[in-house]
């Protein structure tokens, strides 16, 4: 069975191209969600294998979403998406619970080494 992924980011093409990067791989994106009060609610609703946040977003951060995920779910894969420059926070992720992080732009090769490493 396809791993099932929920796609967290506030613009929309980052999500189309790390949808694009997951379904040409076998993955089934379940869902998607534009911030992390969203994710979260998605999260509840969809209970996915692995969720992609992002780390800049509006209404509520990717690192609140993660650890908000993580009080529903301790077990919860969590990959952060960061741009270059937010190392500080990529700690602040990893400590908070985040299997591992992908840096924008996305490279389809990391993206998929990232997410099988995270689900075995």
């Amino acid at each position: 069975m396809a791993n099932r992924i929920l796609i967290v980011d506030d613009a929309a093409f980052m999500r189309m191209m790390v949808k694009d990067i997951l379904t040409k791989n076998g993955f089934e994106v379940v869902g998607e969600a534009g911030d992390g009060s969203q994710a979260v609610e998605k999260y509840k609703e969809l209970s996915p294998d692995l969720v992609t946040m992002d780390i800049t977003m509006p209404e509520m951060d990717g690192i609140t979403a993660l650890k908000k995920i993580k009080e529903i779910n301790p077990e919860a894969k969590i990959i952060m998406c960061s741009a270059m420059g937010q190392q500080a926070m990529v700690i602040d992720a990893i400590q908070a619970g985040a299997k591992d992080f992908i840096v924008k732009p996305f490279q389809p090769d990391r993206v998929i080494e990232a997410i099988q490493k995270a689900l075995d």
